[in-house]
């Protein structure tokens, strides 16, 4: 039964474009009404904050009701909350204080919803009889095409109707996501080990479980590796993307530069996703992940810092964005394989909340690289962090364990429906 794994892609592709205008659109709507950048940049410290706490602490509940329930549920609240801010201002009862409360409120919202549909993935893959590589494969592109179309479709929309009705727009896109969600995967048959806990006479406290979720991923080295090793590639390519790749279009090839430059990485990235999902579960992991790093990350640093040819630069992005489409159904694949179905919400929150952790950091060691040592010295700078930290399974053999792919068999047990 693939209509689940083809709705939740669906429900994803719609909710992921509409978050992706917001993140152009809130801003600049703040710049419209306030003609304050610092008030601007206020906005992302104040969602990105409570989506990275709410990932931390939501996996107990993920865990206890379901990720089903609680990605829809979360969508539905941040339709709610998100569609508040266009309604307030037209009724001129929207002060910077509440948008900013709205603005922290969409975001603890986010964390969880985001990280339940992630957790809704071995239940979807076990349904449709397909290889874990394969959904996190097609998951990757459509994060990779949904980026790429939403941050296109905010600047046509913010031209033509305006911050306002983008944010009505944005706010349109969680309710039909929520809803094509609970449409597609209403009869979603799983197996009795995804079933939400059970009540008992005597629940494991939310704390305990909290801290269940933190002493397995603790005690897996490997489950840890990556999860060190996302947050702070996250943290370096928001120090490149931010700040470094402005500094160097500002200099040296304007906007419509940089914008393209962003889109053939996104277009690639979302074309190597496509493969992955169709090739991935007969590719080799540990190899593929060593090369595809290598190819996407210092490459397109050390191009932009020693002067290459723009047509260079724009080869060099092409192919690293292919390869990067292949990393994260891997890393995906290995996760779900490696977490016990009833801690899976907590970890993946955990997972997810440590990718996310460093990120609001990123511009400001992009901005005091750039002003301490100058731009080609940040760009030498992260490339050289970014492969350190990327290669460093090559001489980890911890890593290889990568390879090892579970017994489809060993895992199915009879499927229910979720009431």
């Amino acid at each position: 039964m693939k209509l689940p794994l083809y709705g939740w892609l669906a429900a994803e592709t719609i909710s992921l474009v509409g978050t992706r205008i917001s993140m152009l659109a809130l801003p600049w709507f703040v710049l419209e009404t306030t003609g304050s950048p610092t008030k601007a940049g206020l906005i992302a410290l104040f969602e990105m904050t409570p989506l990275v706490l709410s990932k931390i602490f939501g996996g107990p509940v993920i865990d206890r009701i379901g990720p089903r329930r609680v990605a829809i549920a979360c969508d539905l609240g941040s339709a709610v909350v998100v569609g508040l801010i266009p309604v307030l201002y037209a009724a001129g009862l929207l002060h910077f204080p509440t948008l900013l409360a709205l603005v922290a409120l969409a975001g603890a919202l986010r964390g969880p919803g985001d990280a339940a549909k992630s957790a809704m993935i071995p239940q979807l893959v076990e349904a449709a009889g397909v290889p874990t590589e394969r959904a996190t494969g097609l998951h990757s592109f459509v994060e990779r095409t949904a980026s790429m179309l939403g941050v296109a479709a905010a600047g046509l929309l913010i031209g033509l109707v305006g911050a306002t009705d983008a944010i009505v727009i944005d706010a349109a896109s969680f309710a039909i996501g929520a809803l094509v969600l609970a449409a597609t995967t209403a009869g979603l048959g799983r197996s009795r080990q995804h079933e939400p806990e059970a009540p008992s006479e005597n629940p494991v406290p939310y704390g305990a479980q909290l801290a269940e979720g933190w002493q397995f991923l603790r005690r897996d080295r490997v489950l840890l590796g990556i999860a060190f090793m996302v947050a702070l590639t996250n943290l370096i390519d928001l120090a490149w993307s931010s700040v470094l790749m402005s500094v160097w279009g500002q200099q040296h090839a304007g906007p419509e530069t940089i914008g393209l430059l962003f889109a053939t990485f996104s277009g690639f990235s979302a074309l190597g996703s496509a493969v992955a999902a169709a090739l991935g579960d007969r590719m080799r992991r540990y190899p593929t992940y060593l090369v595809c790093f290598l190819i996407t990350g210092i490459p397109r640093f050390l191009v932009i810092a020693f002067g290459a040819p723009l047509w260079v630069v724009f080869v060099v992005f092409a192919i690293g964005g292919t390869s990067s489409g292949f990393i994260n159904p891997i890393l995906g694949a290995i996760q779900f394989e490696r977490i016990p179905a009833h801690v899976l919400g907590r970890v993946m929150s955990l997972i997810s909340a440590f990718a996310w952790g460093l990120m609001p950091l990123g511009g400001l060691l992009g901005g005091g690289l750039v002003s301490a040592f100058g731009l080609t010295t940040a760009l030498v700078a992260c490339g050289i962090a970014y492969f350190m930290v990327t290669m460093f399974p090559a001489i980890d053999p911890t890593w290889k364990q990568i390879e090892r792919r579970p017994d489809p068999a060993a895992s199915r047990l009879p499927a229910v429906a979720e009431s």
